[in-house]
């Protein structure tokens, strides 16, 4: 059963920096990358690293995909693609870990019984059945948590808003620490110029009946009902299919511009990058 495409919706955290996320859609698979913010010096050409390894994992994994293989295989092309791509361009070999640029992602792709999901970090997919059960798959309701959690510290440590943190070197250490681990066997795989990576993709299939709706996701869209309690994660599936995509990014970017330096709703960025797509099983 292909997708129908519904809606999409990408946007900046930040008007005057790159959209560091990406996606695609299309009637055989849907997608979303999220870049993570880079801790050091750009290595790529252009303005943005994460911007550059979300942008280049949409347009190749679409590419492979669209040749009629399967999910896997398509990400080990895209993720080999990445390799050779950042190897041939970068300015000079990345000398520590959190040189590397990553991507959380999710994509679906449409099966006879439903859908497969592979992802990466904290992208998320939302399903809601004709008959209105919701299910959520990936951690990015969890991850969120523990994201307002270490801001909440910083908050009471400081007594600044959280979105301070980001503005300087002093807290630069600490994001660095968090990024040591990825893509090894003590951390987190995600998205990157990293070939071996394609092994450590989580995968699910569901069963899904024509009519059921998926919402892919970054961290930065899900907000709405992981941080700022706008919604839960039933109701923002609902609202997008009721109301659109467009109308929810102004209602999520209205709550980040009240509340500016991140002490109403603890966190690192007053807006992230927020990217959203609303496929149908049909």
């Amino acid at each position: 059963m292909p997708f129908e495409v519904i809606e999409s919706l990408s946007l900046p955290g930040d008007p005057q920096k790159p959209n560091e996320d990406a996606f695609a859609a299309e009637p055989f698979a849907a997608l979303v990358l999220d870049g993570a913010t880079m801790v050091s010096e750009n290595l790529m050409p252009g303005r943005s690293d994460a911007a550059w390894i979300a942008s280049f994992g949409a347009r190749r994994l679409m590419a492979h995909l669209k040749e009629g293989i399967s999910p896997r295989a398509a990400l080990r092309h895209a993720l080999a693609d990445a390799e050779r791509s950042f190897a041939g361009l970068r300015r000079r070999a990345p000398q520590q870990p959190w040189e590397y640029p990553l991507a959380s992602m999710t994509l679906a792709v449409p099966e006879d019984d439903g859908f497969g999901l592979l992802w990466y970090g904290d992208c998320a997919a939302l399903m809601l059945t004709p008959d209105g059960a919701t299910s959520v798959v990936g951690p990015a309701l969890e991850r969120k948590a523990g994201e307002t959690s270490a801001a909440q510290r910083f908050l009471d440590e400081t007594g600044l808003g959280p979105v301070e943190a980001l503005k300087g070197d002093t807290y630069l250490p600490l994001f660095r620490a968090g990024r040591e681990k990825a893509n090894t066997a003590a951390g987190e795989w995600l998205f990157s110029p990293v070939a071996a990576a394609s092994e450590h993709v989580f995968r699910a299939r569901y069963r899904a009946p024509a009519g059921t709706l998926v919402l892919l996701c970054s961290d930065g869209f899900l907000a709405l009902a992981s941080a700022y309690n706008a919604m839960t994660a039933d109701e923002l599936v609902a609202a997008a299919r009721d109301g659109g995509l467009k109308a929810l990014g102004e209602r999520l970017r209205g709550i980040e511009d009240g509340d500016p330096e991140g002490r109403r709703y603890p966190r690192f960025k007053k807006s992230d990058d927020a990217t959203a797509v609303l496929v149908r099983v049909i």
